[in-house]
């Protein structure tokens, strides 16, 4: 099965689970043929059959709840029960059972993508030292979240940048089109996530992320305090390593989506406004609330530092898996320092394939 097979069939396993809003998906059908990094946020799916056919000894490393669709894109910020700024990986969407040296490579492959497209200047054996030193020391600590206020000024300079301003953000938000026809049970599921009761919503449909679109999206907003706040409901389903291996639809119970289990287990301080609301995903839309996209990452010194702490958060998701702590680091201790490298390298030029495949083919 080509991309372009992959793409038909995973499609049709989806529509199992939601009703697909085809103009968002036709976007992003669109996007995928832009460059190499687009289309492999796009195309988790793809990479599923793909890692299965060319990872190799790396595939049989012992299993985790592992996040399945990182990049450098699965990053971002949001606000603890005291008000604190987290930082942390920020989508769970496709979160199931891998062996711990996926989430490596594909973090790994999006980076030499990112190197490629000229959005990091670091050399890509520099790039996957800094990830696997950043992992190997979030093992090595038992994990540590990244709280962004004493510690990670650094850190703390990205995730308050001038792209995510209060007034533009806002901005944005208030300019969605009020939406008629929402999902009952998306508004019911928004209304009871409001910091309050009895707020008067506005529903929109929002466009947003590369690899979920196509999935319904509802905003609502309201005015609240002197002030707007908003909650979104994004539809749920099973990870895309599912449909990979085979998995039919009416197969698959509530329990395959690992959502909630992987950000219970893992080490992190917790967002109060994120949980998995029948087959919604509810959480609160703010402007230090969101992912870092790649254009706001930086340039020079810290990307090497950000790399590392981005192997890191990898371990401390990692960690809430069981045993995983000493199984992975026997496992790391047999491996010959180069492997991350070689594997993402393979990998990353079997992503370029597919996506001059899928350019070709969308541009007639």
């Amino acid at each position: 099965m080509d991309i372009l097979g992959a793409t038909a069939a995973y499609e049709g396993w989806l529509g199992h689970f939601m009703s697909i809003v085809r103009p968002d998906l036709a976007e992003k059908h669109r996007m995928m043929s832009l460059a190499p990094f687009p289309f492999m946020r796009a195309t988790f799916y793809r990479w599923c059959q793909v890692w299965r056919e060319h990872a190799g000894e790396a595939a049989r490393a012992a299993r985790v709840l592992a996040v399945g669709d990182l990049h450098l894109e699965n990053f971002g910020t949001w606000r603890d029960a005291d008000g604190r700024l987290i930082w942390g990986i920020n989508d769970f969407d496709e979160a199931t059972s891998l062996p711990w040296t996926h989430d490596l490579v594909r973090l790994a492959v999006s980076a030499y993508l990112a190197i490629e497209g000229d959005h990091l200047k670091v050399r890509r054996r520099r790039a996957c030292d800094a990830i696997l030193e950043g992992y190997s020391d979030g093992l090595a600590c038992a994990g540590l979240p990244f709280v962004l206020e004493e510690e990670h000024g650094w850190l703390r300079k990205i995730a308050t940048a001038e792209l995510r301003d209060p007034t533009v953000f806002w901005r944005k938000m208030s300019a969605l089109r009020t939406a008629r026809g929402i999902d009952r049970a998306a508004a019911q599921a928004i209304t009871a996530a409001m910091p309050a009761r009895d707020l008067e919503l506005r529903f929109a449909r929002r466009v947003a992320g590369l690899g979920s679109l196509g999935r319904p999206r509802f905003v609502g907003m309201a005015s609240w305090g002197g002030g707007l706040v908003a909650r979104e409901a994004k539809a749920t389903a099973p990870s895309a390593v599912l449909w990979a291996a085979g998995a039919a639809p009416r197969a698959l119970s509530p329990r395959a989506l690992s959502y909630t289990r992987i950000i219970d287990g893992a080490i992190r301080v917790p967002d109060p406004t994120l949980h998995v609301a029948g087959k919604w995903l509810l959480r609160r839309l703010a402007p230090h609330c969101t992912r870092i996209e790649l254009s706001e990452l930086p340039t020079g010194s810290d990307e090497e530092h950000l790399l590392h702490a981005m192997g890191f958060e990898t371990a401390n998701v990692h960690l809430g898996t069981r045993g995983a702590r000493k199984a992975i680091a026997r496992e790391l201790r047999g491996r010959d320092r180069r492997w991350l490298g070689d594997l993402a390298a393979l990998l990353a030029r079997e992503v370029v394939k597919d996506w001059n495949r899928w350019s070709k083919q969308t541009l007639r």
